[in-house]
């Protein structure tokens, strides 16, 4: 049998493997496997607010134990090479609250070893030790003036409060509130850990704890400067009347009120949410509020549990994953009709955000009409889970009013976010002041502002392109690719900010780049990404890519070949070629042949949540790109 028929088998198979994983709703329900922070996260919380939950804290601690390797440590993805400082210290302070665990085991000794071999907690992550310090283990910062009071410096200051990216001001709101009260709850659950603390910790020396207060002011000279003129901003702001410096408080806590989701989380993530809850705490809300027990609530409807081995999810992946699943089966020839997608659009209309929210502070002239990732999810949309689900609801906008309307505001409103410098960020429109990334913090840049990125402008331009049928004749379309080719990397390839790594970013650069070309504008970028991808293949004919990437900002080649990677660079080489070749060819093989493939690469995490600490094994991607590369493979050069 030649390889296209086998293709053709091949994708017929799968798409009936996606209608059997299809649920009743219409939606495809996939676990979103992210950072073990929300397992260990969570058993903390539930022992300090001594909620009677014995079930969950046990299999969330079974899944942690599980998950140590053999020199007791943990990692932030498979192939770190020493263990993970942060992740090692989250779960080692969780499995002494789950009360199941005792520290004398050996396992145990040998995580603790390593703790206090990598400096101790000192030198965890900002919002590991912003925990530890919730829960009683980690002094607070000294500040000489009220922090929450950064929430009111106007517009006009070099930074306010709506500079940051939206997921950094969930964090930060309600961290602030911690921070100004100096807030830490404790219970007959909190273990000691004094162990692994510095000894003779004297109030003078609080702030050596957080090396990042010291630097603000022994820096560079761009560091100091800007930093001086935000605290001369933050010093008049502490001279208002005593009656007014409750001011920031309250404004706090409107500002997370106003974003709680129906489902009692803070726009729908689990990290928020534990910050939120200690924060309103300290604002005196009592453990047992109707707020706080329903956001515990919500925590928990956010367990996955599959054959019985919890874990936390940051944020269901449900939306994505179903117009993804959708898409993927339209392009592999699934008529529209066909009854599971009638039932996944009509799943994703009834998800479309129809409320103005923090986008619109950027963006005053938008429309509402994005989606999110998640169905609980009602505040928060983003710019590829919309382009996603507009390329399935465009099939039934000609039939249907309600799916015409649902498109065209989907439509405007993806437009209308697109940043001034030409590309698409990931949340909203503007917020991309790279002075932030001043801000002395581990991956700031990464978490406090969110800009523009190869990924997502690469991947809403390859939606323009070829759904709308946009060239690049066409204004946004002709800004967008000035700014993606200004940013390609000198070896041809793209950074993808919300995958592993410049295979990803490569994929989605050169999709775009080749929906919306017109003749040869744009055949000397894609080529010279054809020819790095080209020269990373690996001998199986499959690619893969190590998360180490993120960190480094520079391509680190996996151990093994991965099938989502590998479909990837497959997808990336089909859309830029007008014939196949052997380097497509063997690609196609190694995806026919993905049975032969490790457990281990099909799990490793390809998602991003934050570099260095929070990558994401999405459950669906073995289906959907492997797929789809199959689809474009057969409708491009197959059928002939």
């Amino acid at each position: 049998m030649n390889q296209s028929k086998r293709v053709r088998q091949e994708i017929e198979k799968r798409c009936h493997q996606l209608f059997e994983h299809q649920s009743d709703d219409g939606a495809w329900h996939y676990c979103f496997e992210g950072a073990l922070m929300t397992d260990a996260y969570m058993i903390i919380l539930l022992r300090t607010l001594n909620l009677d939950e014995g079930t969950i804290i046990r299999k969330l601690a079974d899944r942690l134990r599980r998950q140590q390797q053999t020199n007791g440590t943990w990692q932030a993805h498979p192939d770190e090479p020493s263990g993970n400082l942060s992740a090692t210290t989250e779960a080692y302070m969780a499995l002494l609250y789950s009360g199941y665990v005792d520290q004398t085991e050996p396992a145990m000794k040998k995580a603790a070893a390593y703790i206090r071999a990598q400096g101790g907690l000192k030198k965890t992550g900002v919002l590991t030790r912003l925990f530890l310090a919730m829960n009683g283990h980690y002094p607070w910062p000294i500040l000489p003036v009220n922090p929450a009071i950064v929430v009111l410096l106007p517009a006009i200051s070099p930074v306010d409060f709506y500079s940051l990216s939206s997921y950094a001001r969930a964090h930060f709101a309600p961290a602030l509130l911690a921070i100004e009260h100096q807030f830490s709850k404790t219970s007959q659950w909190t273990p000691d850990l004094n162990h692994l603390n510095k000894k003779g910790l004297r109030s003078d020396q609080q702030n050596d704890y957080w090396p990042e207060i010291q630097t603000l002011s022994h820096g560079t000279r761009d560091r100091r400067s800007f930093f001086s003129n935000l605290k001369d901003e933050w010093y008049k702001l502490n001279q208002l009347p005593n009656n007014l410096k409750t001011k920031p408080d309250r404004w706090i806590e409107d500002y997370i009120l106003s974003r709680i989701e129906p489902n009692g989380t803070l726009l729908n993530y689990a990290s928020s949410t534990f910050f939120m809850i200690y924060g309103l705490m300290a604002m005196g809300y009592a453990a047992s509020s109707p707020i706080i027990q329903k956001a515990v609530d919500g925590l928990k409807g956010l367990i996955w549990d599959a054959n019985d081995a919890y874990h936390v999810q940051n944020s269901p992946s449900t939306v994505w994953d179903t117009g993804l699943i959708s898409y993927t089966l339209l392009e592999s020839g699934i008529k529209q009709d066909h009854p599971g997608l009638l039932k996944a659009a009509d799943y994703l209309l009834n998800h479309q955000q129809q409320k103005y929210s923090d986008w619109a502070i950027h963006a005053p002239k938008a429309e509402p009409g994005g989606w999110g990732f998640s169905p609980s999810n009602t505040l928060h949309p983003d710019m590829d889970d919309t382009q996603t689900v507009l390329r399935t609801i465009e099939h039934y906008a000609k039939q249907h009013q309600a799916y015409h309307t649902a498109y065209q505001e989907g439509v405007h409103w993806l437009l209308s976010m697109q940043n001034s410098d030409g590309g698409w960020a990931a949340f909203e429109r503007n917020t991309d002041q790279y002075f932030l990334a001043l801000l002395p913090i581990k991956h700031m840049r990464s978490a406090a502002i969110d800009p523009a990125t190869p990924d997502l402008t690469g991947r809403t331009l390859q939606y323009l392109g070829k759904h709308l049928q946009l060239d690049d004749n066409h204004p946004k379309v002709k800004a967008a690719i000035k700014w993606l080719k200004q940013r390609q990397e000198g070896n041809g390839s793209w950074y993808g900010r919300w995958g592993v790594c410049y295979i990803y970013g490569t994929w989605a650069a050169v999709s775009g780049l080749a929906s919306v070309s017109t003749g040869q504008s744009n055949a000397e970028a894609i080529q010279r990404a054809v020819k790095w991808l080209t020269t990373i293949q690996n001998e199986d004919g499959g690619w893969g890519e190590s998360c180490r990437s993120d960190v480094s900002k520079s391509y680190v080649p996996l151990s093994q070949s991965t099938p989502v990677q590998t479909a990837w660079a497959v997808d990336t080489l089909i859309a830029a070629s007008e014939k196949s070749h052997r380097v497509i060819e063997n690609g196609i093989h190694y995806l026919l042949n993905a049975t032969n493939v490790t457990e281990e690469a099909t799990n490793d995490p390809t998602g991003v949540g934050l570099p260095g600490q929070f990558y994401i094994r999405y459950h669906s991607y073995q289906y959907i790109w492997p797929l789809l590369a199959l689809a474009h493979y057969y409708n491009k050069f197959g059928k002939n």
